[in-house]
């Protein structure tokens, strides 16, 4: 089958490779039908998440046809269409009874490498590196999927695979966001990112009934569409002093809650960006914290913070000060998706919103690489990538 494979920093190519075989009992082969680049991948491909290694195959946004099962699973047949959510989870464990599905306890083959970085190991996640089980992504032709008993879940008729696809990871990733930072009537959400995760976000800070959603970016045409899809009163940070404006538009208070969208790769030209860029390269600090201690400095006393965006090291000079004089309430994670697959799945029945509002560009699989470089470098006015195999 072809692949996209990985082999080094700045390099994937599309490459042919031995289809995926059945080996446990509760697995799927799922011939892939849509597949996208998400932003967490360009954390792969600028070479910051340790333990990928050359040809490993990426991507955890896909869905497709079902075309083997092993026989242990009985909810899905030959010839169902499903979403697969990234996150790989048993159903059985601790973590799992409890709506926590991305601990999942048992789904990650390495588990010892993400126990030495972090203490505790998350699930294991599709084309997401060994430290997170090493298993092959979908942006190929075909995929094993474990626990395929738990995780994909059935598309109705009807609905095409660009209604459905980001029921895999960014519509959730953004949803959980917003519902973490418990919004009440009247409240403003500022979100730091108006890539494909912070639109999401913004969107469903709107569902959820925030009066004032704050867009954060410093490209265009991300601007543009959180205005037209969300209603989003924007800054672009290359333009303006983003916590002076804030306060000015928040009559001094700060938002009611914030939500980083960013994640370990932020940008930016204050001194402390350009501190993390040199920490950074001097290999003394992994991820870039600005967008994030802009996003806690920014915050209302007793708001909260919200961190969708991916960090997977350490990041230095956090304002702990401000998290713990100003009582802020911190809530991140990797998404819980099997929590909101199907009440999402109805918000897309009842017209409230329509995922495919953030495609931008529609390419072959064979067309990856160029997928990825656009990408990562916001040419075209890209913002999300489908990738069709």
């Amino acid at each position: 089958m072809r692949a996209l494979c990985w082999h080094g920093k700045d390099d994937v190519r599309v490459e042919n490779v031995p289809d995926p075989q059945i080996i446990n009992p509760r697995d799927a082969i799922i011939k892939v039908t849509s597949t996208a680049i998400c932003g967490s991948d360009l954390h792969l491909y600028d070479g910051y998440i340790p333990t990928v290694e050359a040809g490993d195959i990426l991507g955890h946004e896909f869905m497709g046809e079902v075309v083997e099962l092993g026989r242990e699973v009985k909810n899905l047949k030959i010839g169902d269409r499903v979403v697969v959510p990234f996150p790989i989870s048993c159903g059985n464990c601790f973590f799992c009874k409890r709506g926590l599905w991305s601990c999942c306890d048992n789904s990650n083959p390495n588990a010892w490498m993400a126990e030495k970085l972090w203490g505790y190991s998350p699930c294991g996640i599709f084309g997401y590196s060994h430290l997170t089980g090493g298993y092959a992504g979908g942006q190929a032709e075909y995929v094993r999927v474990p626990f395929a008993d738990v995780g994909p879940m059935k598309v109705p008729d009807g609905m095409d695979d660009e209604q459905v696809l980001f029921l895999t990871d960014i519509f959730p990733t953004g949803y959980m966001a917003a519902e973490a930072c418990d919004i009440q009537p009247g409240d403003t959400v500022a979100v730091w990112g108006a890539g494909p995760v912070g639109q999401f976000a913004l969107k469903s800070a709107r569902l959820l009934g925030a009066e004032r959603v704050i867009a954060i970016d410093r490209q265009p045409e991300r601007l543009e569409l959180a205005r037209r899809e969300s209603d989003a009163e924007t800054i672009n940070f290359d333009e303006l002093p983003v916590l002076d404006t804030l306060k000015e538009l928040t009559g001094g208070r700060g938002p009611d809650a914030v939500i980083d969208a960013v994640g370990l790769e932020a940008h930016g030209g204050s001194p402390d960006a350009l501190y993390d860029r040199a920490k950074a390269a001097a290999f003394m600090e992994t991820d870039r914290g600005h967008a994030l201690r802009e996003a806690i400095i920014a915050c209302r006393k007793g708001g909260t913070v919200s961190i969708p965006g991916v960090y997977g090291g350490f990041v230095d000079k956090i304002p702990m000060g401000a998290v713990m004089n100003k009582a802020l309430t911190f809530k991140t994670g990797q998404t819980h998706v099997h929590r909101y697959l199907r009440p999402l799945l109805e918000r897309i029945e009842r017209d409230e919103i329509n995922p495919a509002f953030v495609i931008t560009h529609r390419l072959n699989l064979d067309e990856a690489a160029h997928g990825y470089e656009i990408f990562k470098k916001k040419q075209d006015n890209c913002i999300k990538v489908v990738l069709r195999p």
